[in-house]
This record gives C-alpha cells, sequence and structure tokens, in this order.
C-alpha cells in the first residue's frame, strides 16, 4: 500500500505502533477488519467468528515487533488468522465441545445416492449446499484439529501444499503427509455411512 498523508502505509502505522503509539493499531484493525473475518468465517462456527477474529487481531499486535516488513502485512495477518483458527479448533477437541452426533437418515440417503453416481452433475442434482456443509461438518468433527485444518486449506479452498504450510508454520513435507491421511481419513469416515449404515 502506498504511502500518502491521508492514507499511511501498513509499514508506516506498524512502525508507530511499534514506537508506543498503541492508538495507530485502530487503522490496522479498520483496514483489516473485514480481511481477517473472511478467513476466521471460513474456518470457525459462525457464532465464534467474532471471538476467533478478535483473538487473531491480539495476537497479530503482540506479534508486530517480530513482524518482517519485507513481507506483505496481508499474508502475515492471513497466517496468524489461520493460527487463531486452529487453535480454536484445538481447544473445541480437547475440551470435547465439538457434538459427535450421528448423521439424520436424510443424510443418510443423500450421501448414499452420491456415492453412487460418478458425473459432478449428478452429484449437485442429489442435494443442496447445505447439506454437503452439514455432512461435511460431521466427518471433518470425527477428525484432529491439525487434519481439519489441512483438508479444509488444502482440499476445500484450493491452496497449494506450499501456501498451507506458509500459513500454518507447518513444514510442506508435514502438510503433504497430513493431506494424504486426513483425506484418506475423510473417505472412510464417508464409506462408513455407506458400507455400515449410521455411525453412532
Amino acid at each position: 500500500m502506498h504511502n500518502t498523508p491521508g492514507n499511511p502505509s501498513d509499514n508506516e502505522i506498524i512502525n508507530r505502533i511499534i514506537s508506543g503509539d498503541i492508538d495507530a493499531f485502530e487503522q490496522i484493525l479498520t483496514r483489516y477488519k473485514g480481511f481477517l473475518m473472511g478467513i476466521v468465517s471460513r474456518h470457525v462456527p459462525y457464532d465464534q467468528v467474532e471471538e476467533t477474529a478478535h483473538d487473531a487481531f491480539i495476537r497479530a499486535y503482540l506479534s508486530l515487533p517480530s513482524f518482517k516488513q519485507k513481507s506483505e502485512f496481508r499474508h502475515w495477518l492471513s497466517s496468524i488468522a489461520i493460527r487463531a483458527c486452529y487453535d480454536f479448533w484445538r481447544q473445541r477437541y480437547r475440551s470435547k465441545e465439538v457434538p459427535m452426533s450421528s448423521l439424520t437418515e436424510k443424510h443418510h440417503e443423500w450421501l448414499e445416492n452420491v456415492m453412487a453416481d460418478s458425473s459432478n452433475r449428478e452429484f449437485h442434482e442429489h442435494g443442496s449446499i447445505k447439506e454437503v456443509r452439514e455432512i461435511l461438518d460431521w466427518a471433518l468433527a470425527k477428525l484432529s484439529a491439525e487434519d481439519r485444518m489441512v483438508l479444509e486449506l488444502v482440499y476445500l479452498e484450493g491452496m497449494t501444499v506450499k501456501e498451507a504450510a506458509e500459513l500454518l508454520g507447518w513444514t510442506t513435507a508435514n502438510v503433504k503427509v497430513r493431506s494424504f491421511r486426513s483425506r484418506k481419513k475423510l473417505q472412510k469416515l464417508l464409506s462408513g455411512q455407506i458400507e455400515g449404515g449410521m455411525v453412532q
């Protein structure tokens, strides 16, 4: 972002904050609130978006002295937001707050129909986005926080292994292995619904 009198650059604002002008962080909040909320809303439940985004901004503020100003601030902030989402799920799973209910009969029938079809057109004709999301949420809740985040970033958002690794702060090898294993786990969960009926 170019530096103009009425529109200071990210780096200029960051330098002011680090120098003690705490109030300048309000400009970062105003500039990036929508961007960060957009990231968080894709990874945590709707009623937890605001709190998780708030947590991410606090982390960003506390970590500003470590920000390398040669890199893009937006990307750096994205990484913090993704890690806040990851930590949200780790805490949720650790405290057993994720509901592990079984799929409804309607979901089961929808999944059975989809798994029986091979074409993408038929896949979309069998159900709504709502059913897809509900089944996916059910399956993701059965996985670990690590598996969940890798699946969401690599397979649902279409990021490269390298991009996901940078955002999560992991090695590319770790992301490659975990994405392969987590995808297999997800397939096994969904296949189990077809072969064994309703999983309790």
